[in-house]
């Protein structure tokens, strides 16, 4: 199904929607030549007890996140759309886009969004020895001024963890998987209406590769989830 042009004042189209999320349950997708959990795996909060996984379960609350950023395209799309449904979001930025959009990055903040450090230039912790890692970290902080962090690929060594202690490391708990360009908008959609409760911690991404999925998905999620009584609020930083 093309998701473009469509809003679920489309009866039809929601029915089918929902009934394919009830139908077909994906906790995992191949992507990037590996298998990643669409719904953060019970085990992995009790195993990273001290990292942010999602927010308070008491309230009707969606935190949506958004990573890569800023992008001239994608973050200005978002940045509309959210208003539109005086909805608030989290942007994890990277330094060095930062630093090529300034205008956007003050934008963002300006709207009433948060930023959080995503590093330099999208570092994979795994692969990174821990001096490099922190540096690159603290190389971001000269543009992104927050004290939330998030790894790319939610990939940290325990080591690193360790060394920043400044910071809150937000994860999440449900991956949209729009960055996946194996999949399409309907299965971005399917697994964010699937997972997403109260206090969910939601990642997109506002990035060129993403932005296919994103677009398409992002206005339906926003539309659902309102006509649903739920609010969109941005993680405090």
């Amino acid at each position: 199904m093309n998701l473009n042009n469509h809003s679920f004042e489309d009866a039809t189209m929601k029915k089918e929607i929902i009934n394919r999320t009830e139908a077909s349950k994906p906790l995992l997708w191949r992507g990037l030549g590996r298998l990643y959990p669409v719904k953060t795996p019970k085990w992995l909060p009790v195993l990273y007890p001290k990292r942010v996984w999602h927010m308070d379960r008491g309230t009707r609350t969606i935190y949506l996140t958004f990573d890569d950023g800023p992008h001239p395209k994608a973050t200005p799309f978002v940045l509309d759309l959210l208003k539109k449904y005086d909805a608030r979001a989290t942007f994890f930025c990277i330094g060095k886009n930062a630093e090529l959009y300034p205008e956007i990055y003050a934008r963002i903040i300006r709207e009433g969004h948060t930023v959080g450090n995503h590093t330099q230039q999208h570092l994979n912790g795994w692969k990174t020895d821990t001096e490099t890692y922190l540096e690159n970290i603290t190389e971001a902080e000269k543009s992104i001024k927050s004290g939330l962090f998030r790894p790319p690929y939610g990939r940290l060594k325990s080591a690193q963890a360790r060394k920043l202690s400044r910071f809150r490391i937000i994860m999440w708990d449900v991956l949209s998987g729009d960055f996946d360009q194996t999949v399409n908008a309907e299965t971005c959609l399917r697994n964010v209406l699937r997972h997403t409760n109260n206090g969910s911690i939601v990642v997109f991404h506002d990035s060129e590769k993403a932005w296919q999925n994103m677009s398409n998905t992002l206005p339906l999620v926003l539309e659902h989830f309102m006509k649903e009584g739920f609010s969109f609020a941005a993680i405090p930083a």
